[in-house]
C-alpha cells in the first residue's frame, strides 16, 4: 500500500521530534489478504494500520512505535500455523491480532499459549477462546487466546430467537459450507433450535467455490422449507441467494455475519435485498462520536469503493484490537507476554471503541469480550448493511 498524506505526515512529525529513539514494538496482524475472504482480511488489516497510526502520532506506547508485522494466511489452515509460529520466533512480535477464518484459528491457536505470546482474535466467530484454558488432555492451562468478536455460540443465539421466536418460522433449512466455520455454525444453530424443539427439515453443505447450489435448494424445497438459515462467507452465500431466485422460489434468508461482506452483496446484486445477518456494528448506522470519526478516518485514508468498507465489522474490530492491545502493553509495563496476558485479563482503564466500550472486558477466567447483547439483525439493501427495523 502506497504512503498516504496523512501517514507521511504523522512519521515525518515522529521523526523530527526524535520521540522514538527505542526499539519499536512488534505486533503481528494476520488474515486473508486475498481470496474469496480477502474483504475480511484486508478491512482488518486497514483498520489496523488506521488505530497504529494514531497511536504512533500520539507518542507509541512506553515511548517506543508500534510496528505492524503483517501476515496473509491465504484463508489456508497450514499457512497459517506457519506464520503464527513466524511471528513468534522469527519476528518477535510480542502480541498477535487476526484471523477471519475459523480453520486458521484453531489451525494456529497452539502457538501463542506454547510460547506465551497473547492472541487478540478480531474477527473470525468461529473459535470458543474460553474453550482453551484446558489442554488437549482436559488439563488446566494459561490461556493467551482472547476474543472480541460475537462468537457462534452467540451469534446462533441473535440468529435464532430473529427467526424462531421474532419473526415464527419452524420449518427451517440449513445450508452451510463444510468448513470448520460453516460447521460450527451448524451445530450451534441446531443447537439452538433443539431447545426450542424444531429439527431442521433440511441440513445441507456445500463447498467452496461451489457456484452451483441448485441440489441444495431443491432438497430444501422439497422438504418444505419456508425460510432459509445460510452458514458461509460471502461469494458461496450469494450463490444461494441468486439459485433461490433462479428456482422461482423467493423464501426469506437469513445468515451469519458474513453475509454483510462485499462480496456478497456485489455478486447477489437485487437477489440480496431484504436477506438478514447478524451485526455488532453496521456502516451505515453509526451510533457513536468514535463510529462517526472511525469511518470518516478510513474513508479518507483507505477510499473505499463507493464509501462501503468490504467488511466493516471486520475493520471495527481490527481497530479495536490494536487499541486494547497498546493499552494492556502500557498498563503492563513492558513487553513480556506473560505481564500483556495479565494486563489483558485486568484492564484498569476503559478503552472506547468501534464496536463497544471496553470496560474490564476480560477476566482471569473469561476471555470473550462481546456478549449475546452486543449483536442485531442487519438487513441488506441496495447495496449496503442497514438496520433490520428500518
Amino acid at each position: 500500500m502506497k504512503p498516504t498524506i496523512f501517514s507521511l505526515f504523522a512519521a515525518a512529525a515522529i521523526l523530527a521530534s526524535g520521540a522514538f529513539a527505542a526499539d519499536p514494538i512488534k505486533i503481528g496482524v494476520i488474515g486473508p489478504l486475498s481470496g474469496g475472504s480477502s474483504p475480511m482480511g484486508i478491512s482488518m488489516r486497514n483498520a489496523a494500520q488506521l488505530a497504529a497510526r494514531e497511536i504512533n502520532a500520539a507518542g507509541g506506547v512506553l515511548g517506543r512505535p508500534l510496528e505492524l508485522v503483517e501476515r496473509d494466511d491465504a484463508a489456508t489452515n497450514e499457512r497459517g500455523a506457519q506464520l503464527t509460529l513466524e511471528l513468534i520466533e522469527s519476528q518477535k512480535a510480542v502480541a498477535i491480532t487476526g484471523f477471519a477464518n475459523t480453520g486458521v484459528a484453531k489451525a494456529s491457536a497452539r502457538y501463542p499459549t506454547e510460547k506465551h505470546v497473547p492472541l487478540l482474535i478480531n474477527v473470525t466467530t468461529g473459535i470458543i477462546v474460553n474453550d482453551y484454558f484446558k489442554d488437549a488432555d482436559g488439563k488446566d492451562q494459561e490461556n493467551y487466546l482472547f476474543s472480541i468478536t460475537l462468537n457462534d455460540t452467540l451469534q446462533s443465539a441473535v440468529l435464532v430467537h430473529e427467526v424462531v421466536d421474532l419473526k415464527g418460522y419452524k420449518n427451517i433449512a440449513l445450508l452451510c459450507d463444510d468448513t470448520a466455520y460453516g460447521q460450527s455454525g451448524r451445530v450451534f444453530v441446531e443447537a439452538e433450535l433443539k431447545k426450542r424443539g424444531i429439527t431442521p427439515v433440511s441440513v445441507s453443505k456445500f463447498k467452496l467455490k461451489d457456484t452451483d447450489m441448485t441440489p441444495q435448494l431443491q432438497e430444501a424445497k422439497a422438504a418444505g422449507a419456508e425460510v432459509l438459515i445460510a452458514y458461509g462467507i460471502g461469494p458461496e452465500d450469494a450463490q444461494i441467494a441468486n439459485g433461490r431466485i433462479k428456482l422461482g422460489w423467493p423464501v426469506p434468508m437469513f445468515g451469519s455475519w458474513a453475509m454483510s461482506m462485499s462480496n456478497y452483496i456485489d455478486n447477489a446484486g437485487p437477489n440480496g435485498d431484504g436477506t438478514f445477518c447478524v451485526q455488532t456494528f453496521i456502516q451505515d448506522d453509526p451510533r457513536t462520536e468514535k463510529q462517526k470519526s472511525f469511518l470518516a478516518d478510513y474513508a479518507r485514508e483507505f477510499k473505499p469503493d463507493a464509501g462501503r468498507i468490504p467488511s466493516a465489522m471486520s475493520a471495527a474490530q481490527g481497530y479495536d484490537a490494536i487499541y486494547l492491545l497498546a493499552a494492556a502493553i502500557k498498563q503492563a509495563g513492558n513487553t513480556e507476554g506473560k505481564a500483556i496476558k495479565e494486563a489483558l485479563e485486568n484492564l484498569k482503564t476503559p478503552i472506547v471503541g468501534v464496536s463497544t466500550t471496553y470496560t474490564t472486558p476480560f477476566s482471569a477466567t473469561d476471555h470473550i469480550a462481546l456478549k449475546r447483547e452486543a449483536g442485531r439483525m442487519g438487513m441488506v439493501k441496495e447495496g449496503k448493511v442497514v438496520p433490520a427495523s428500518r
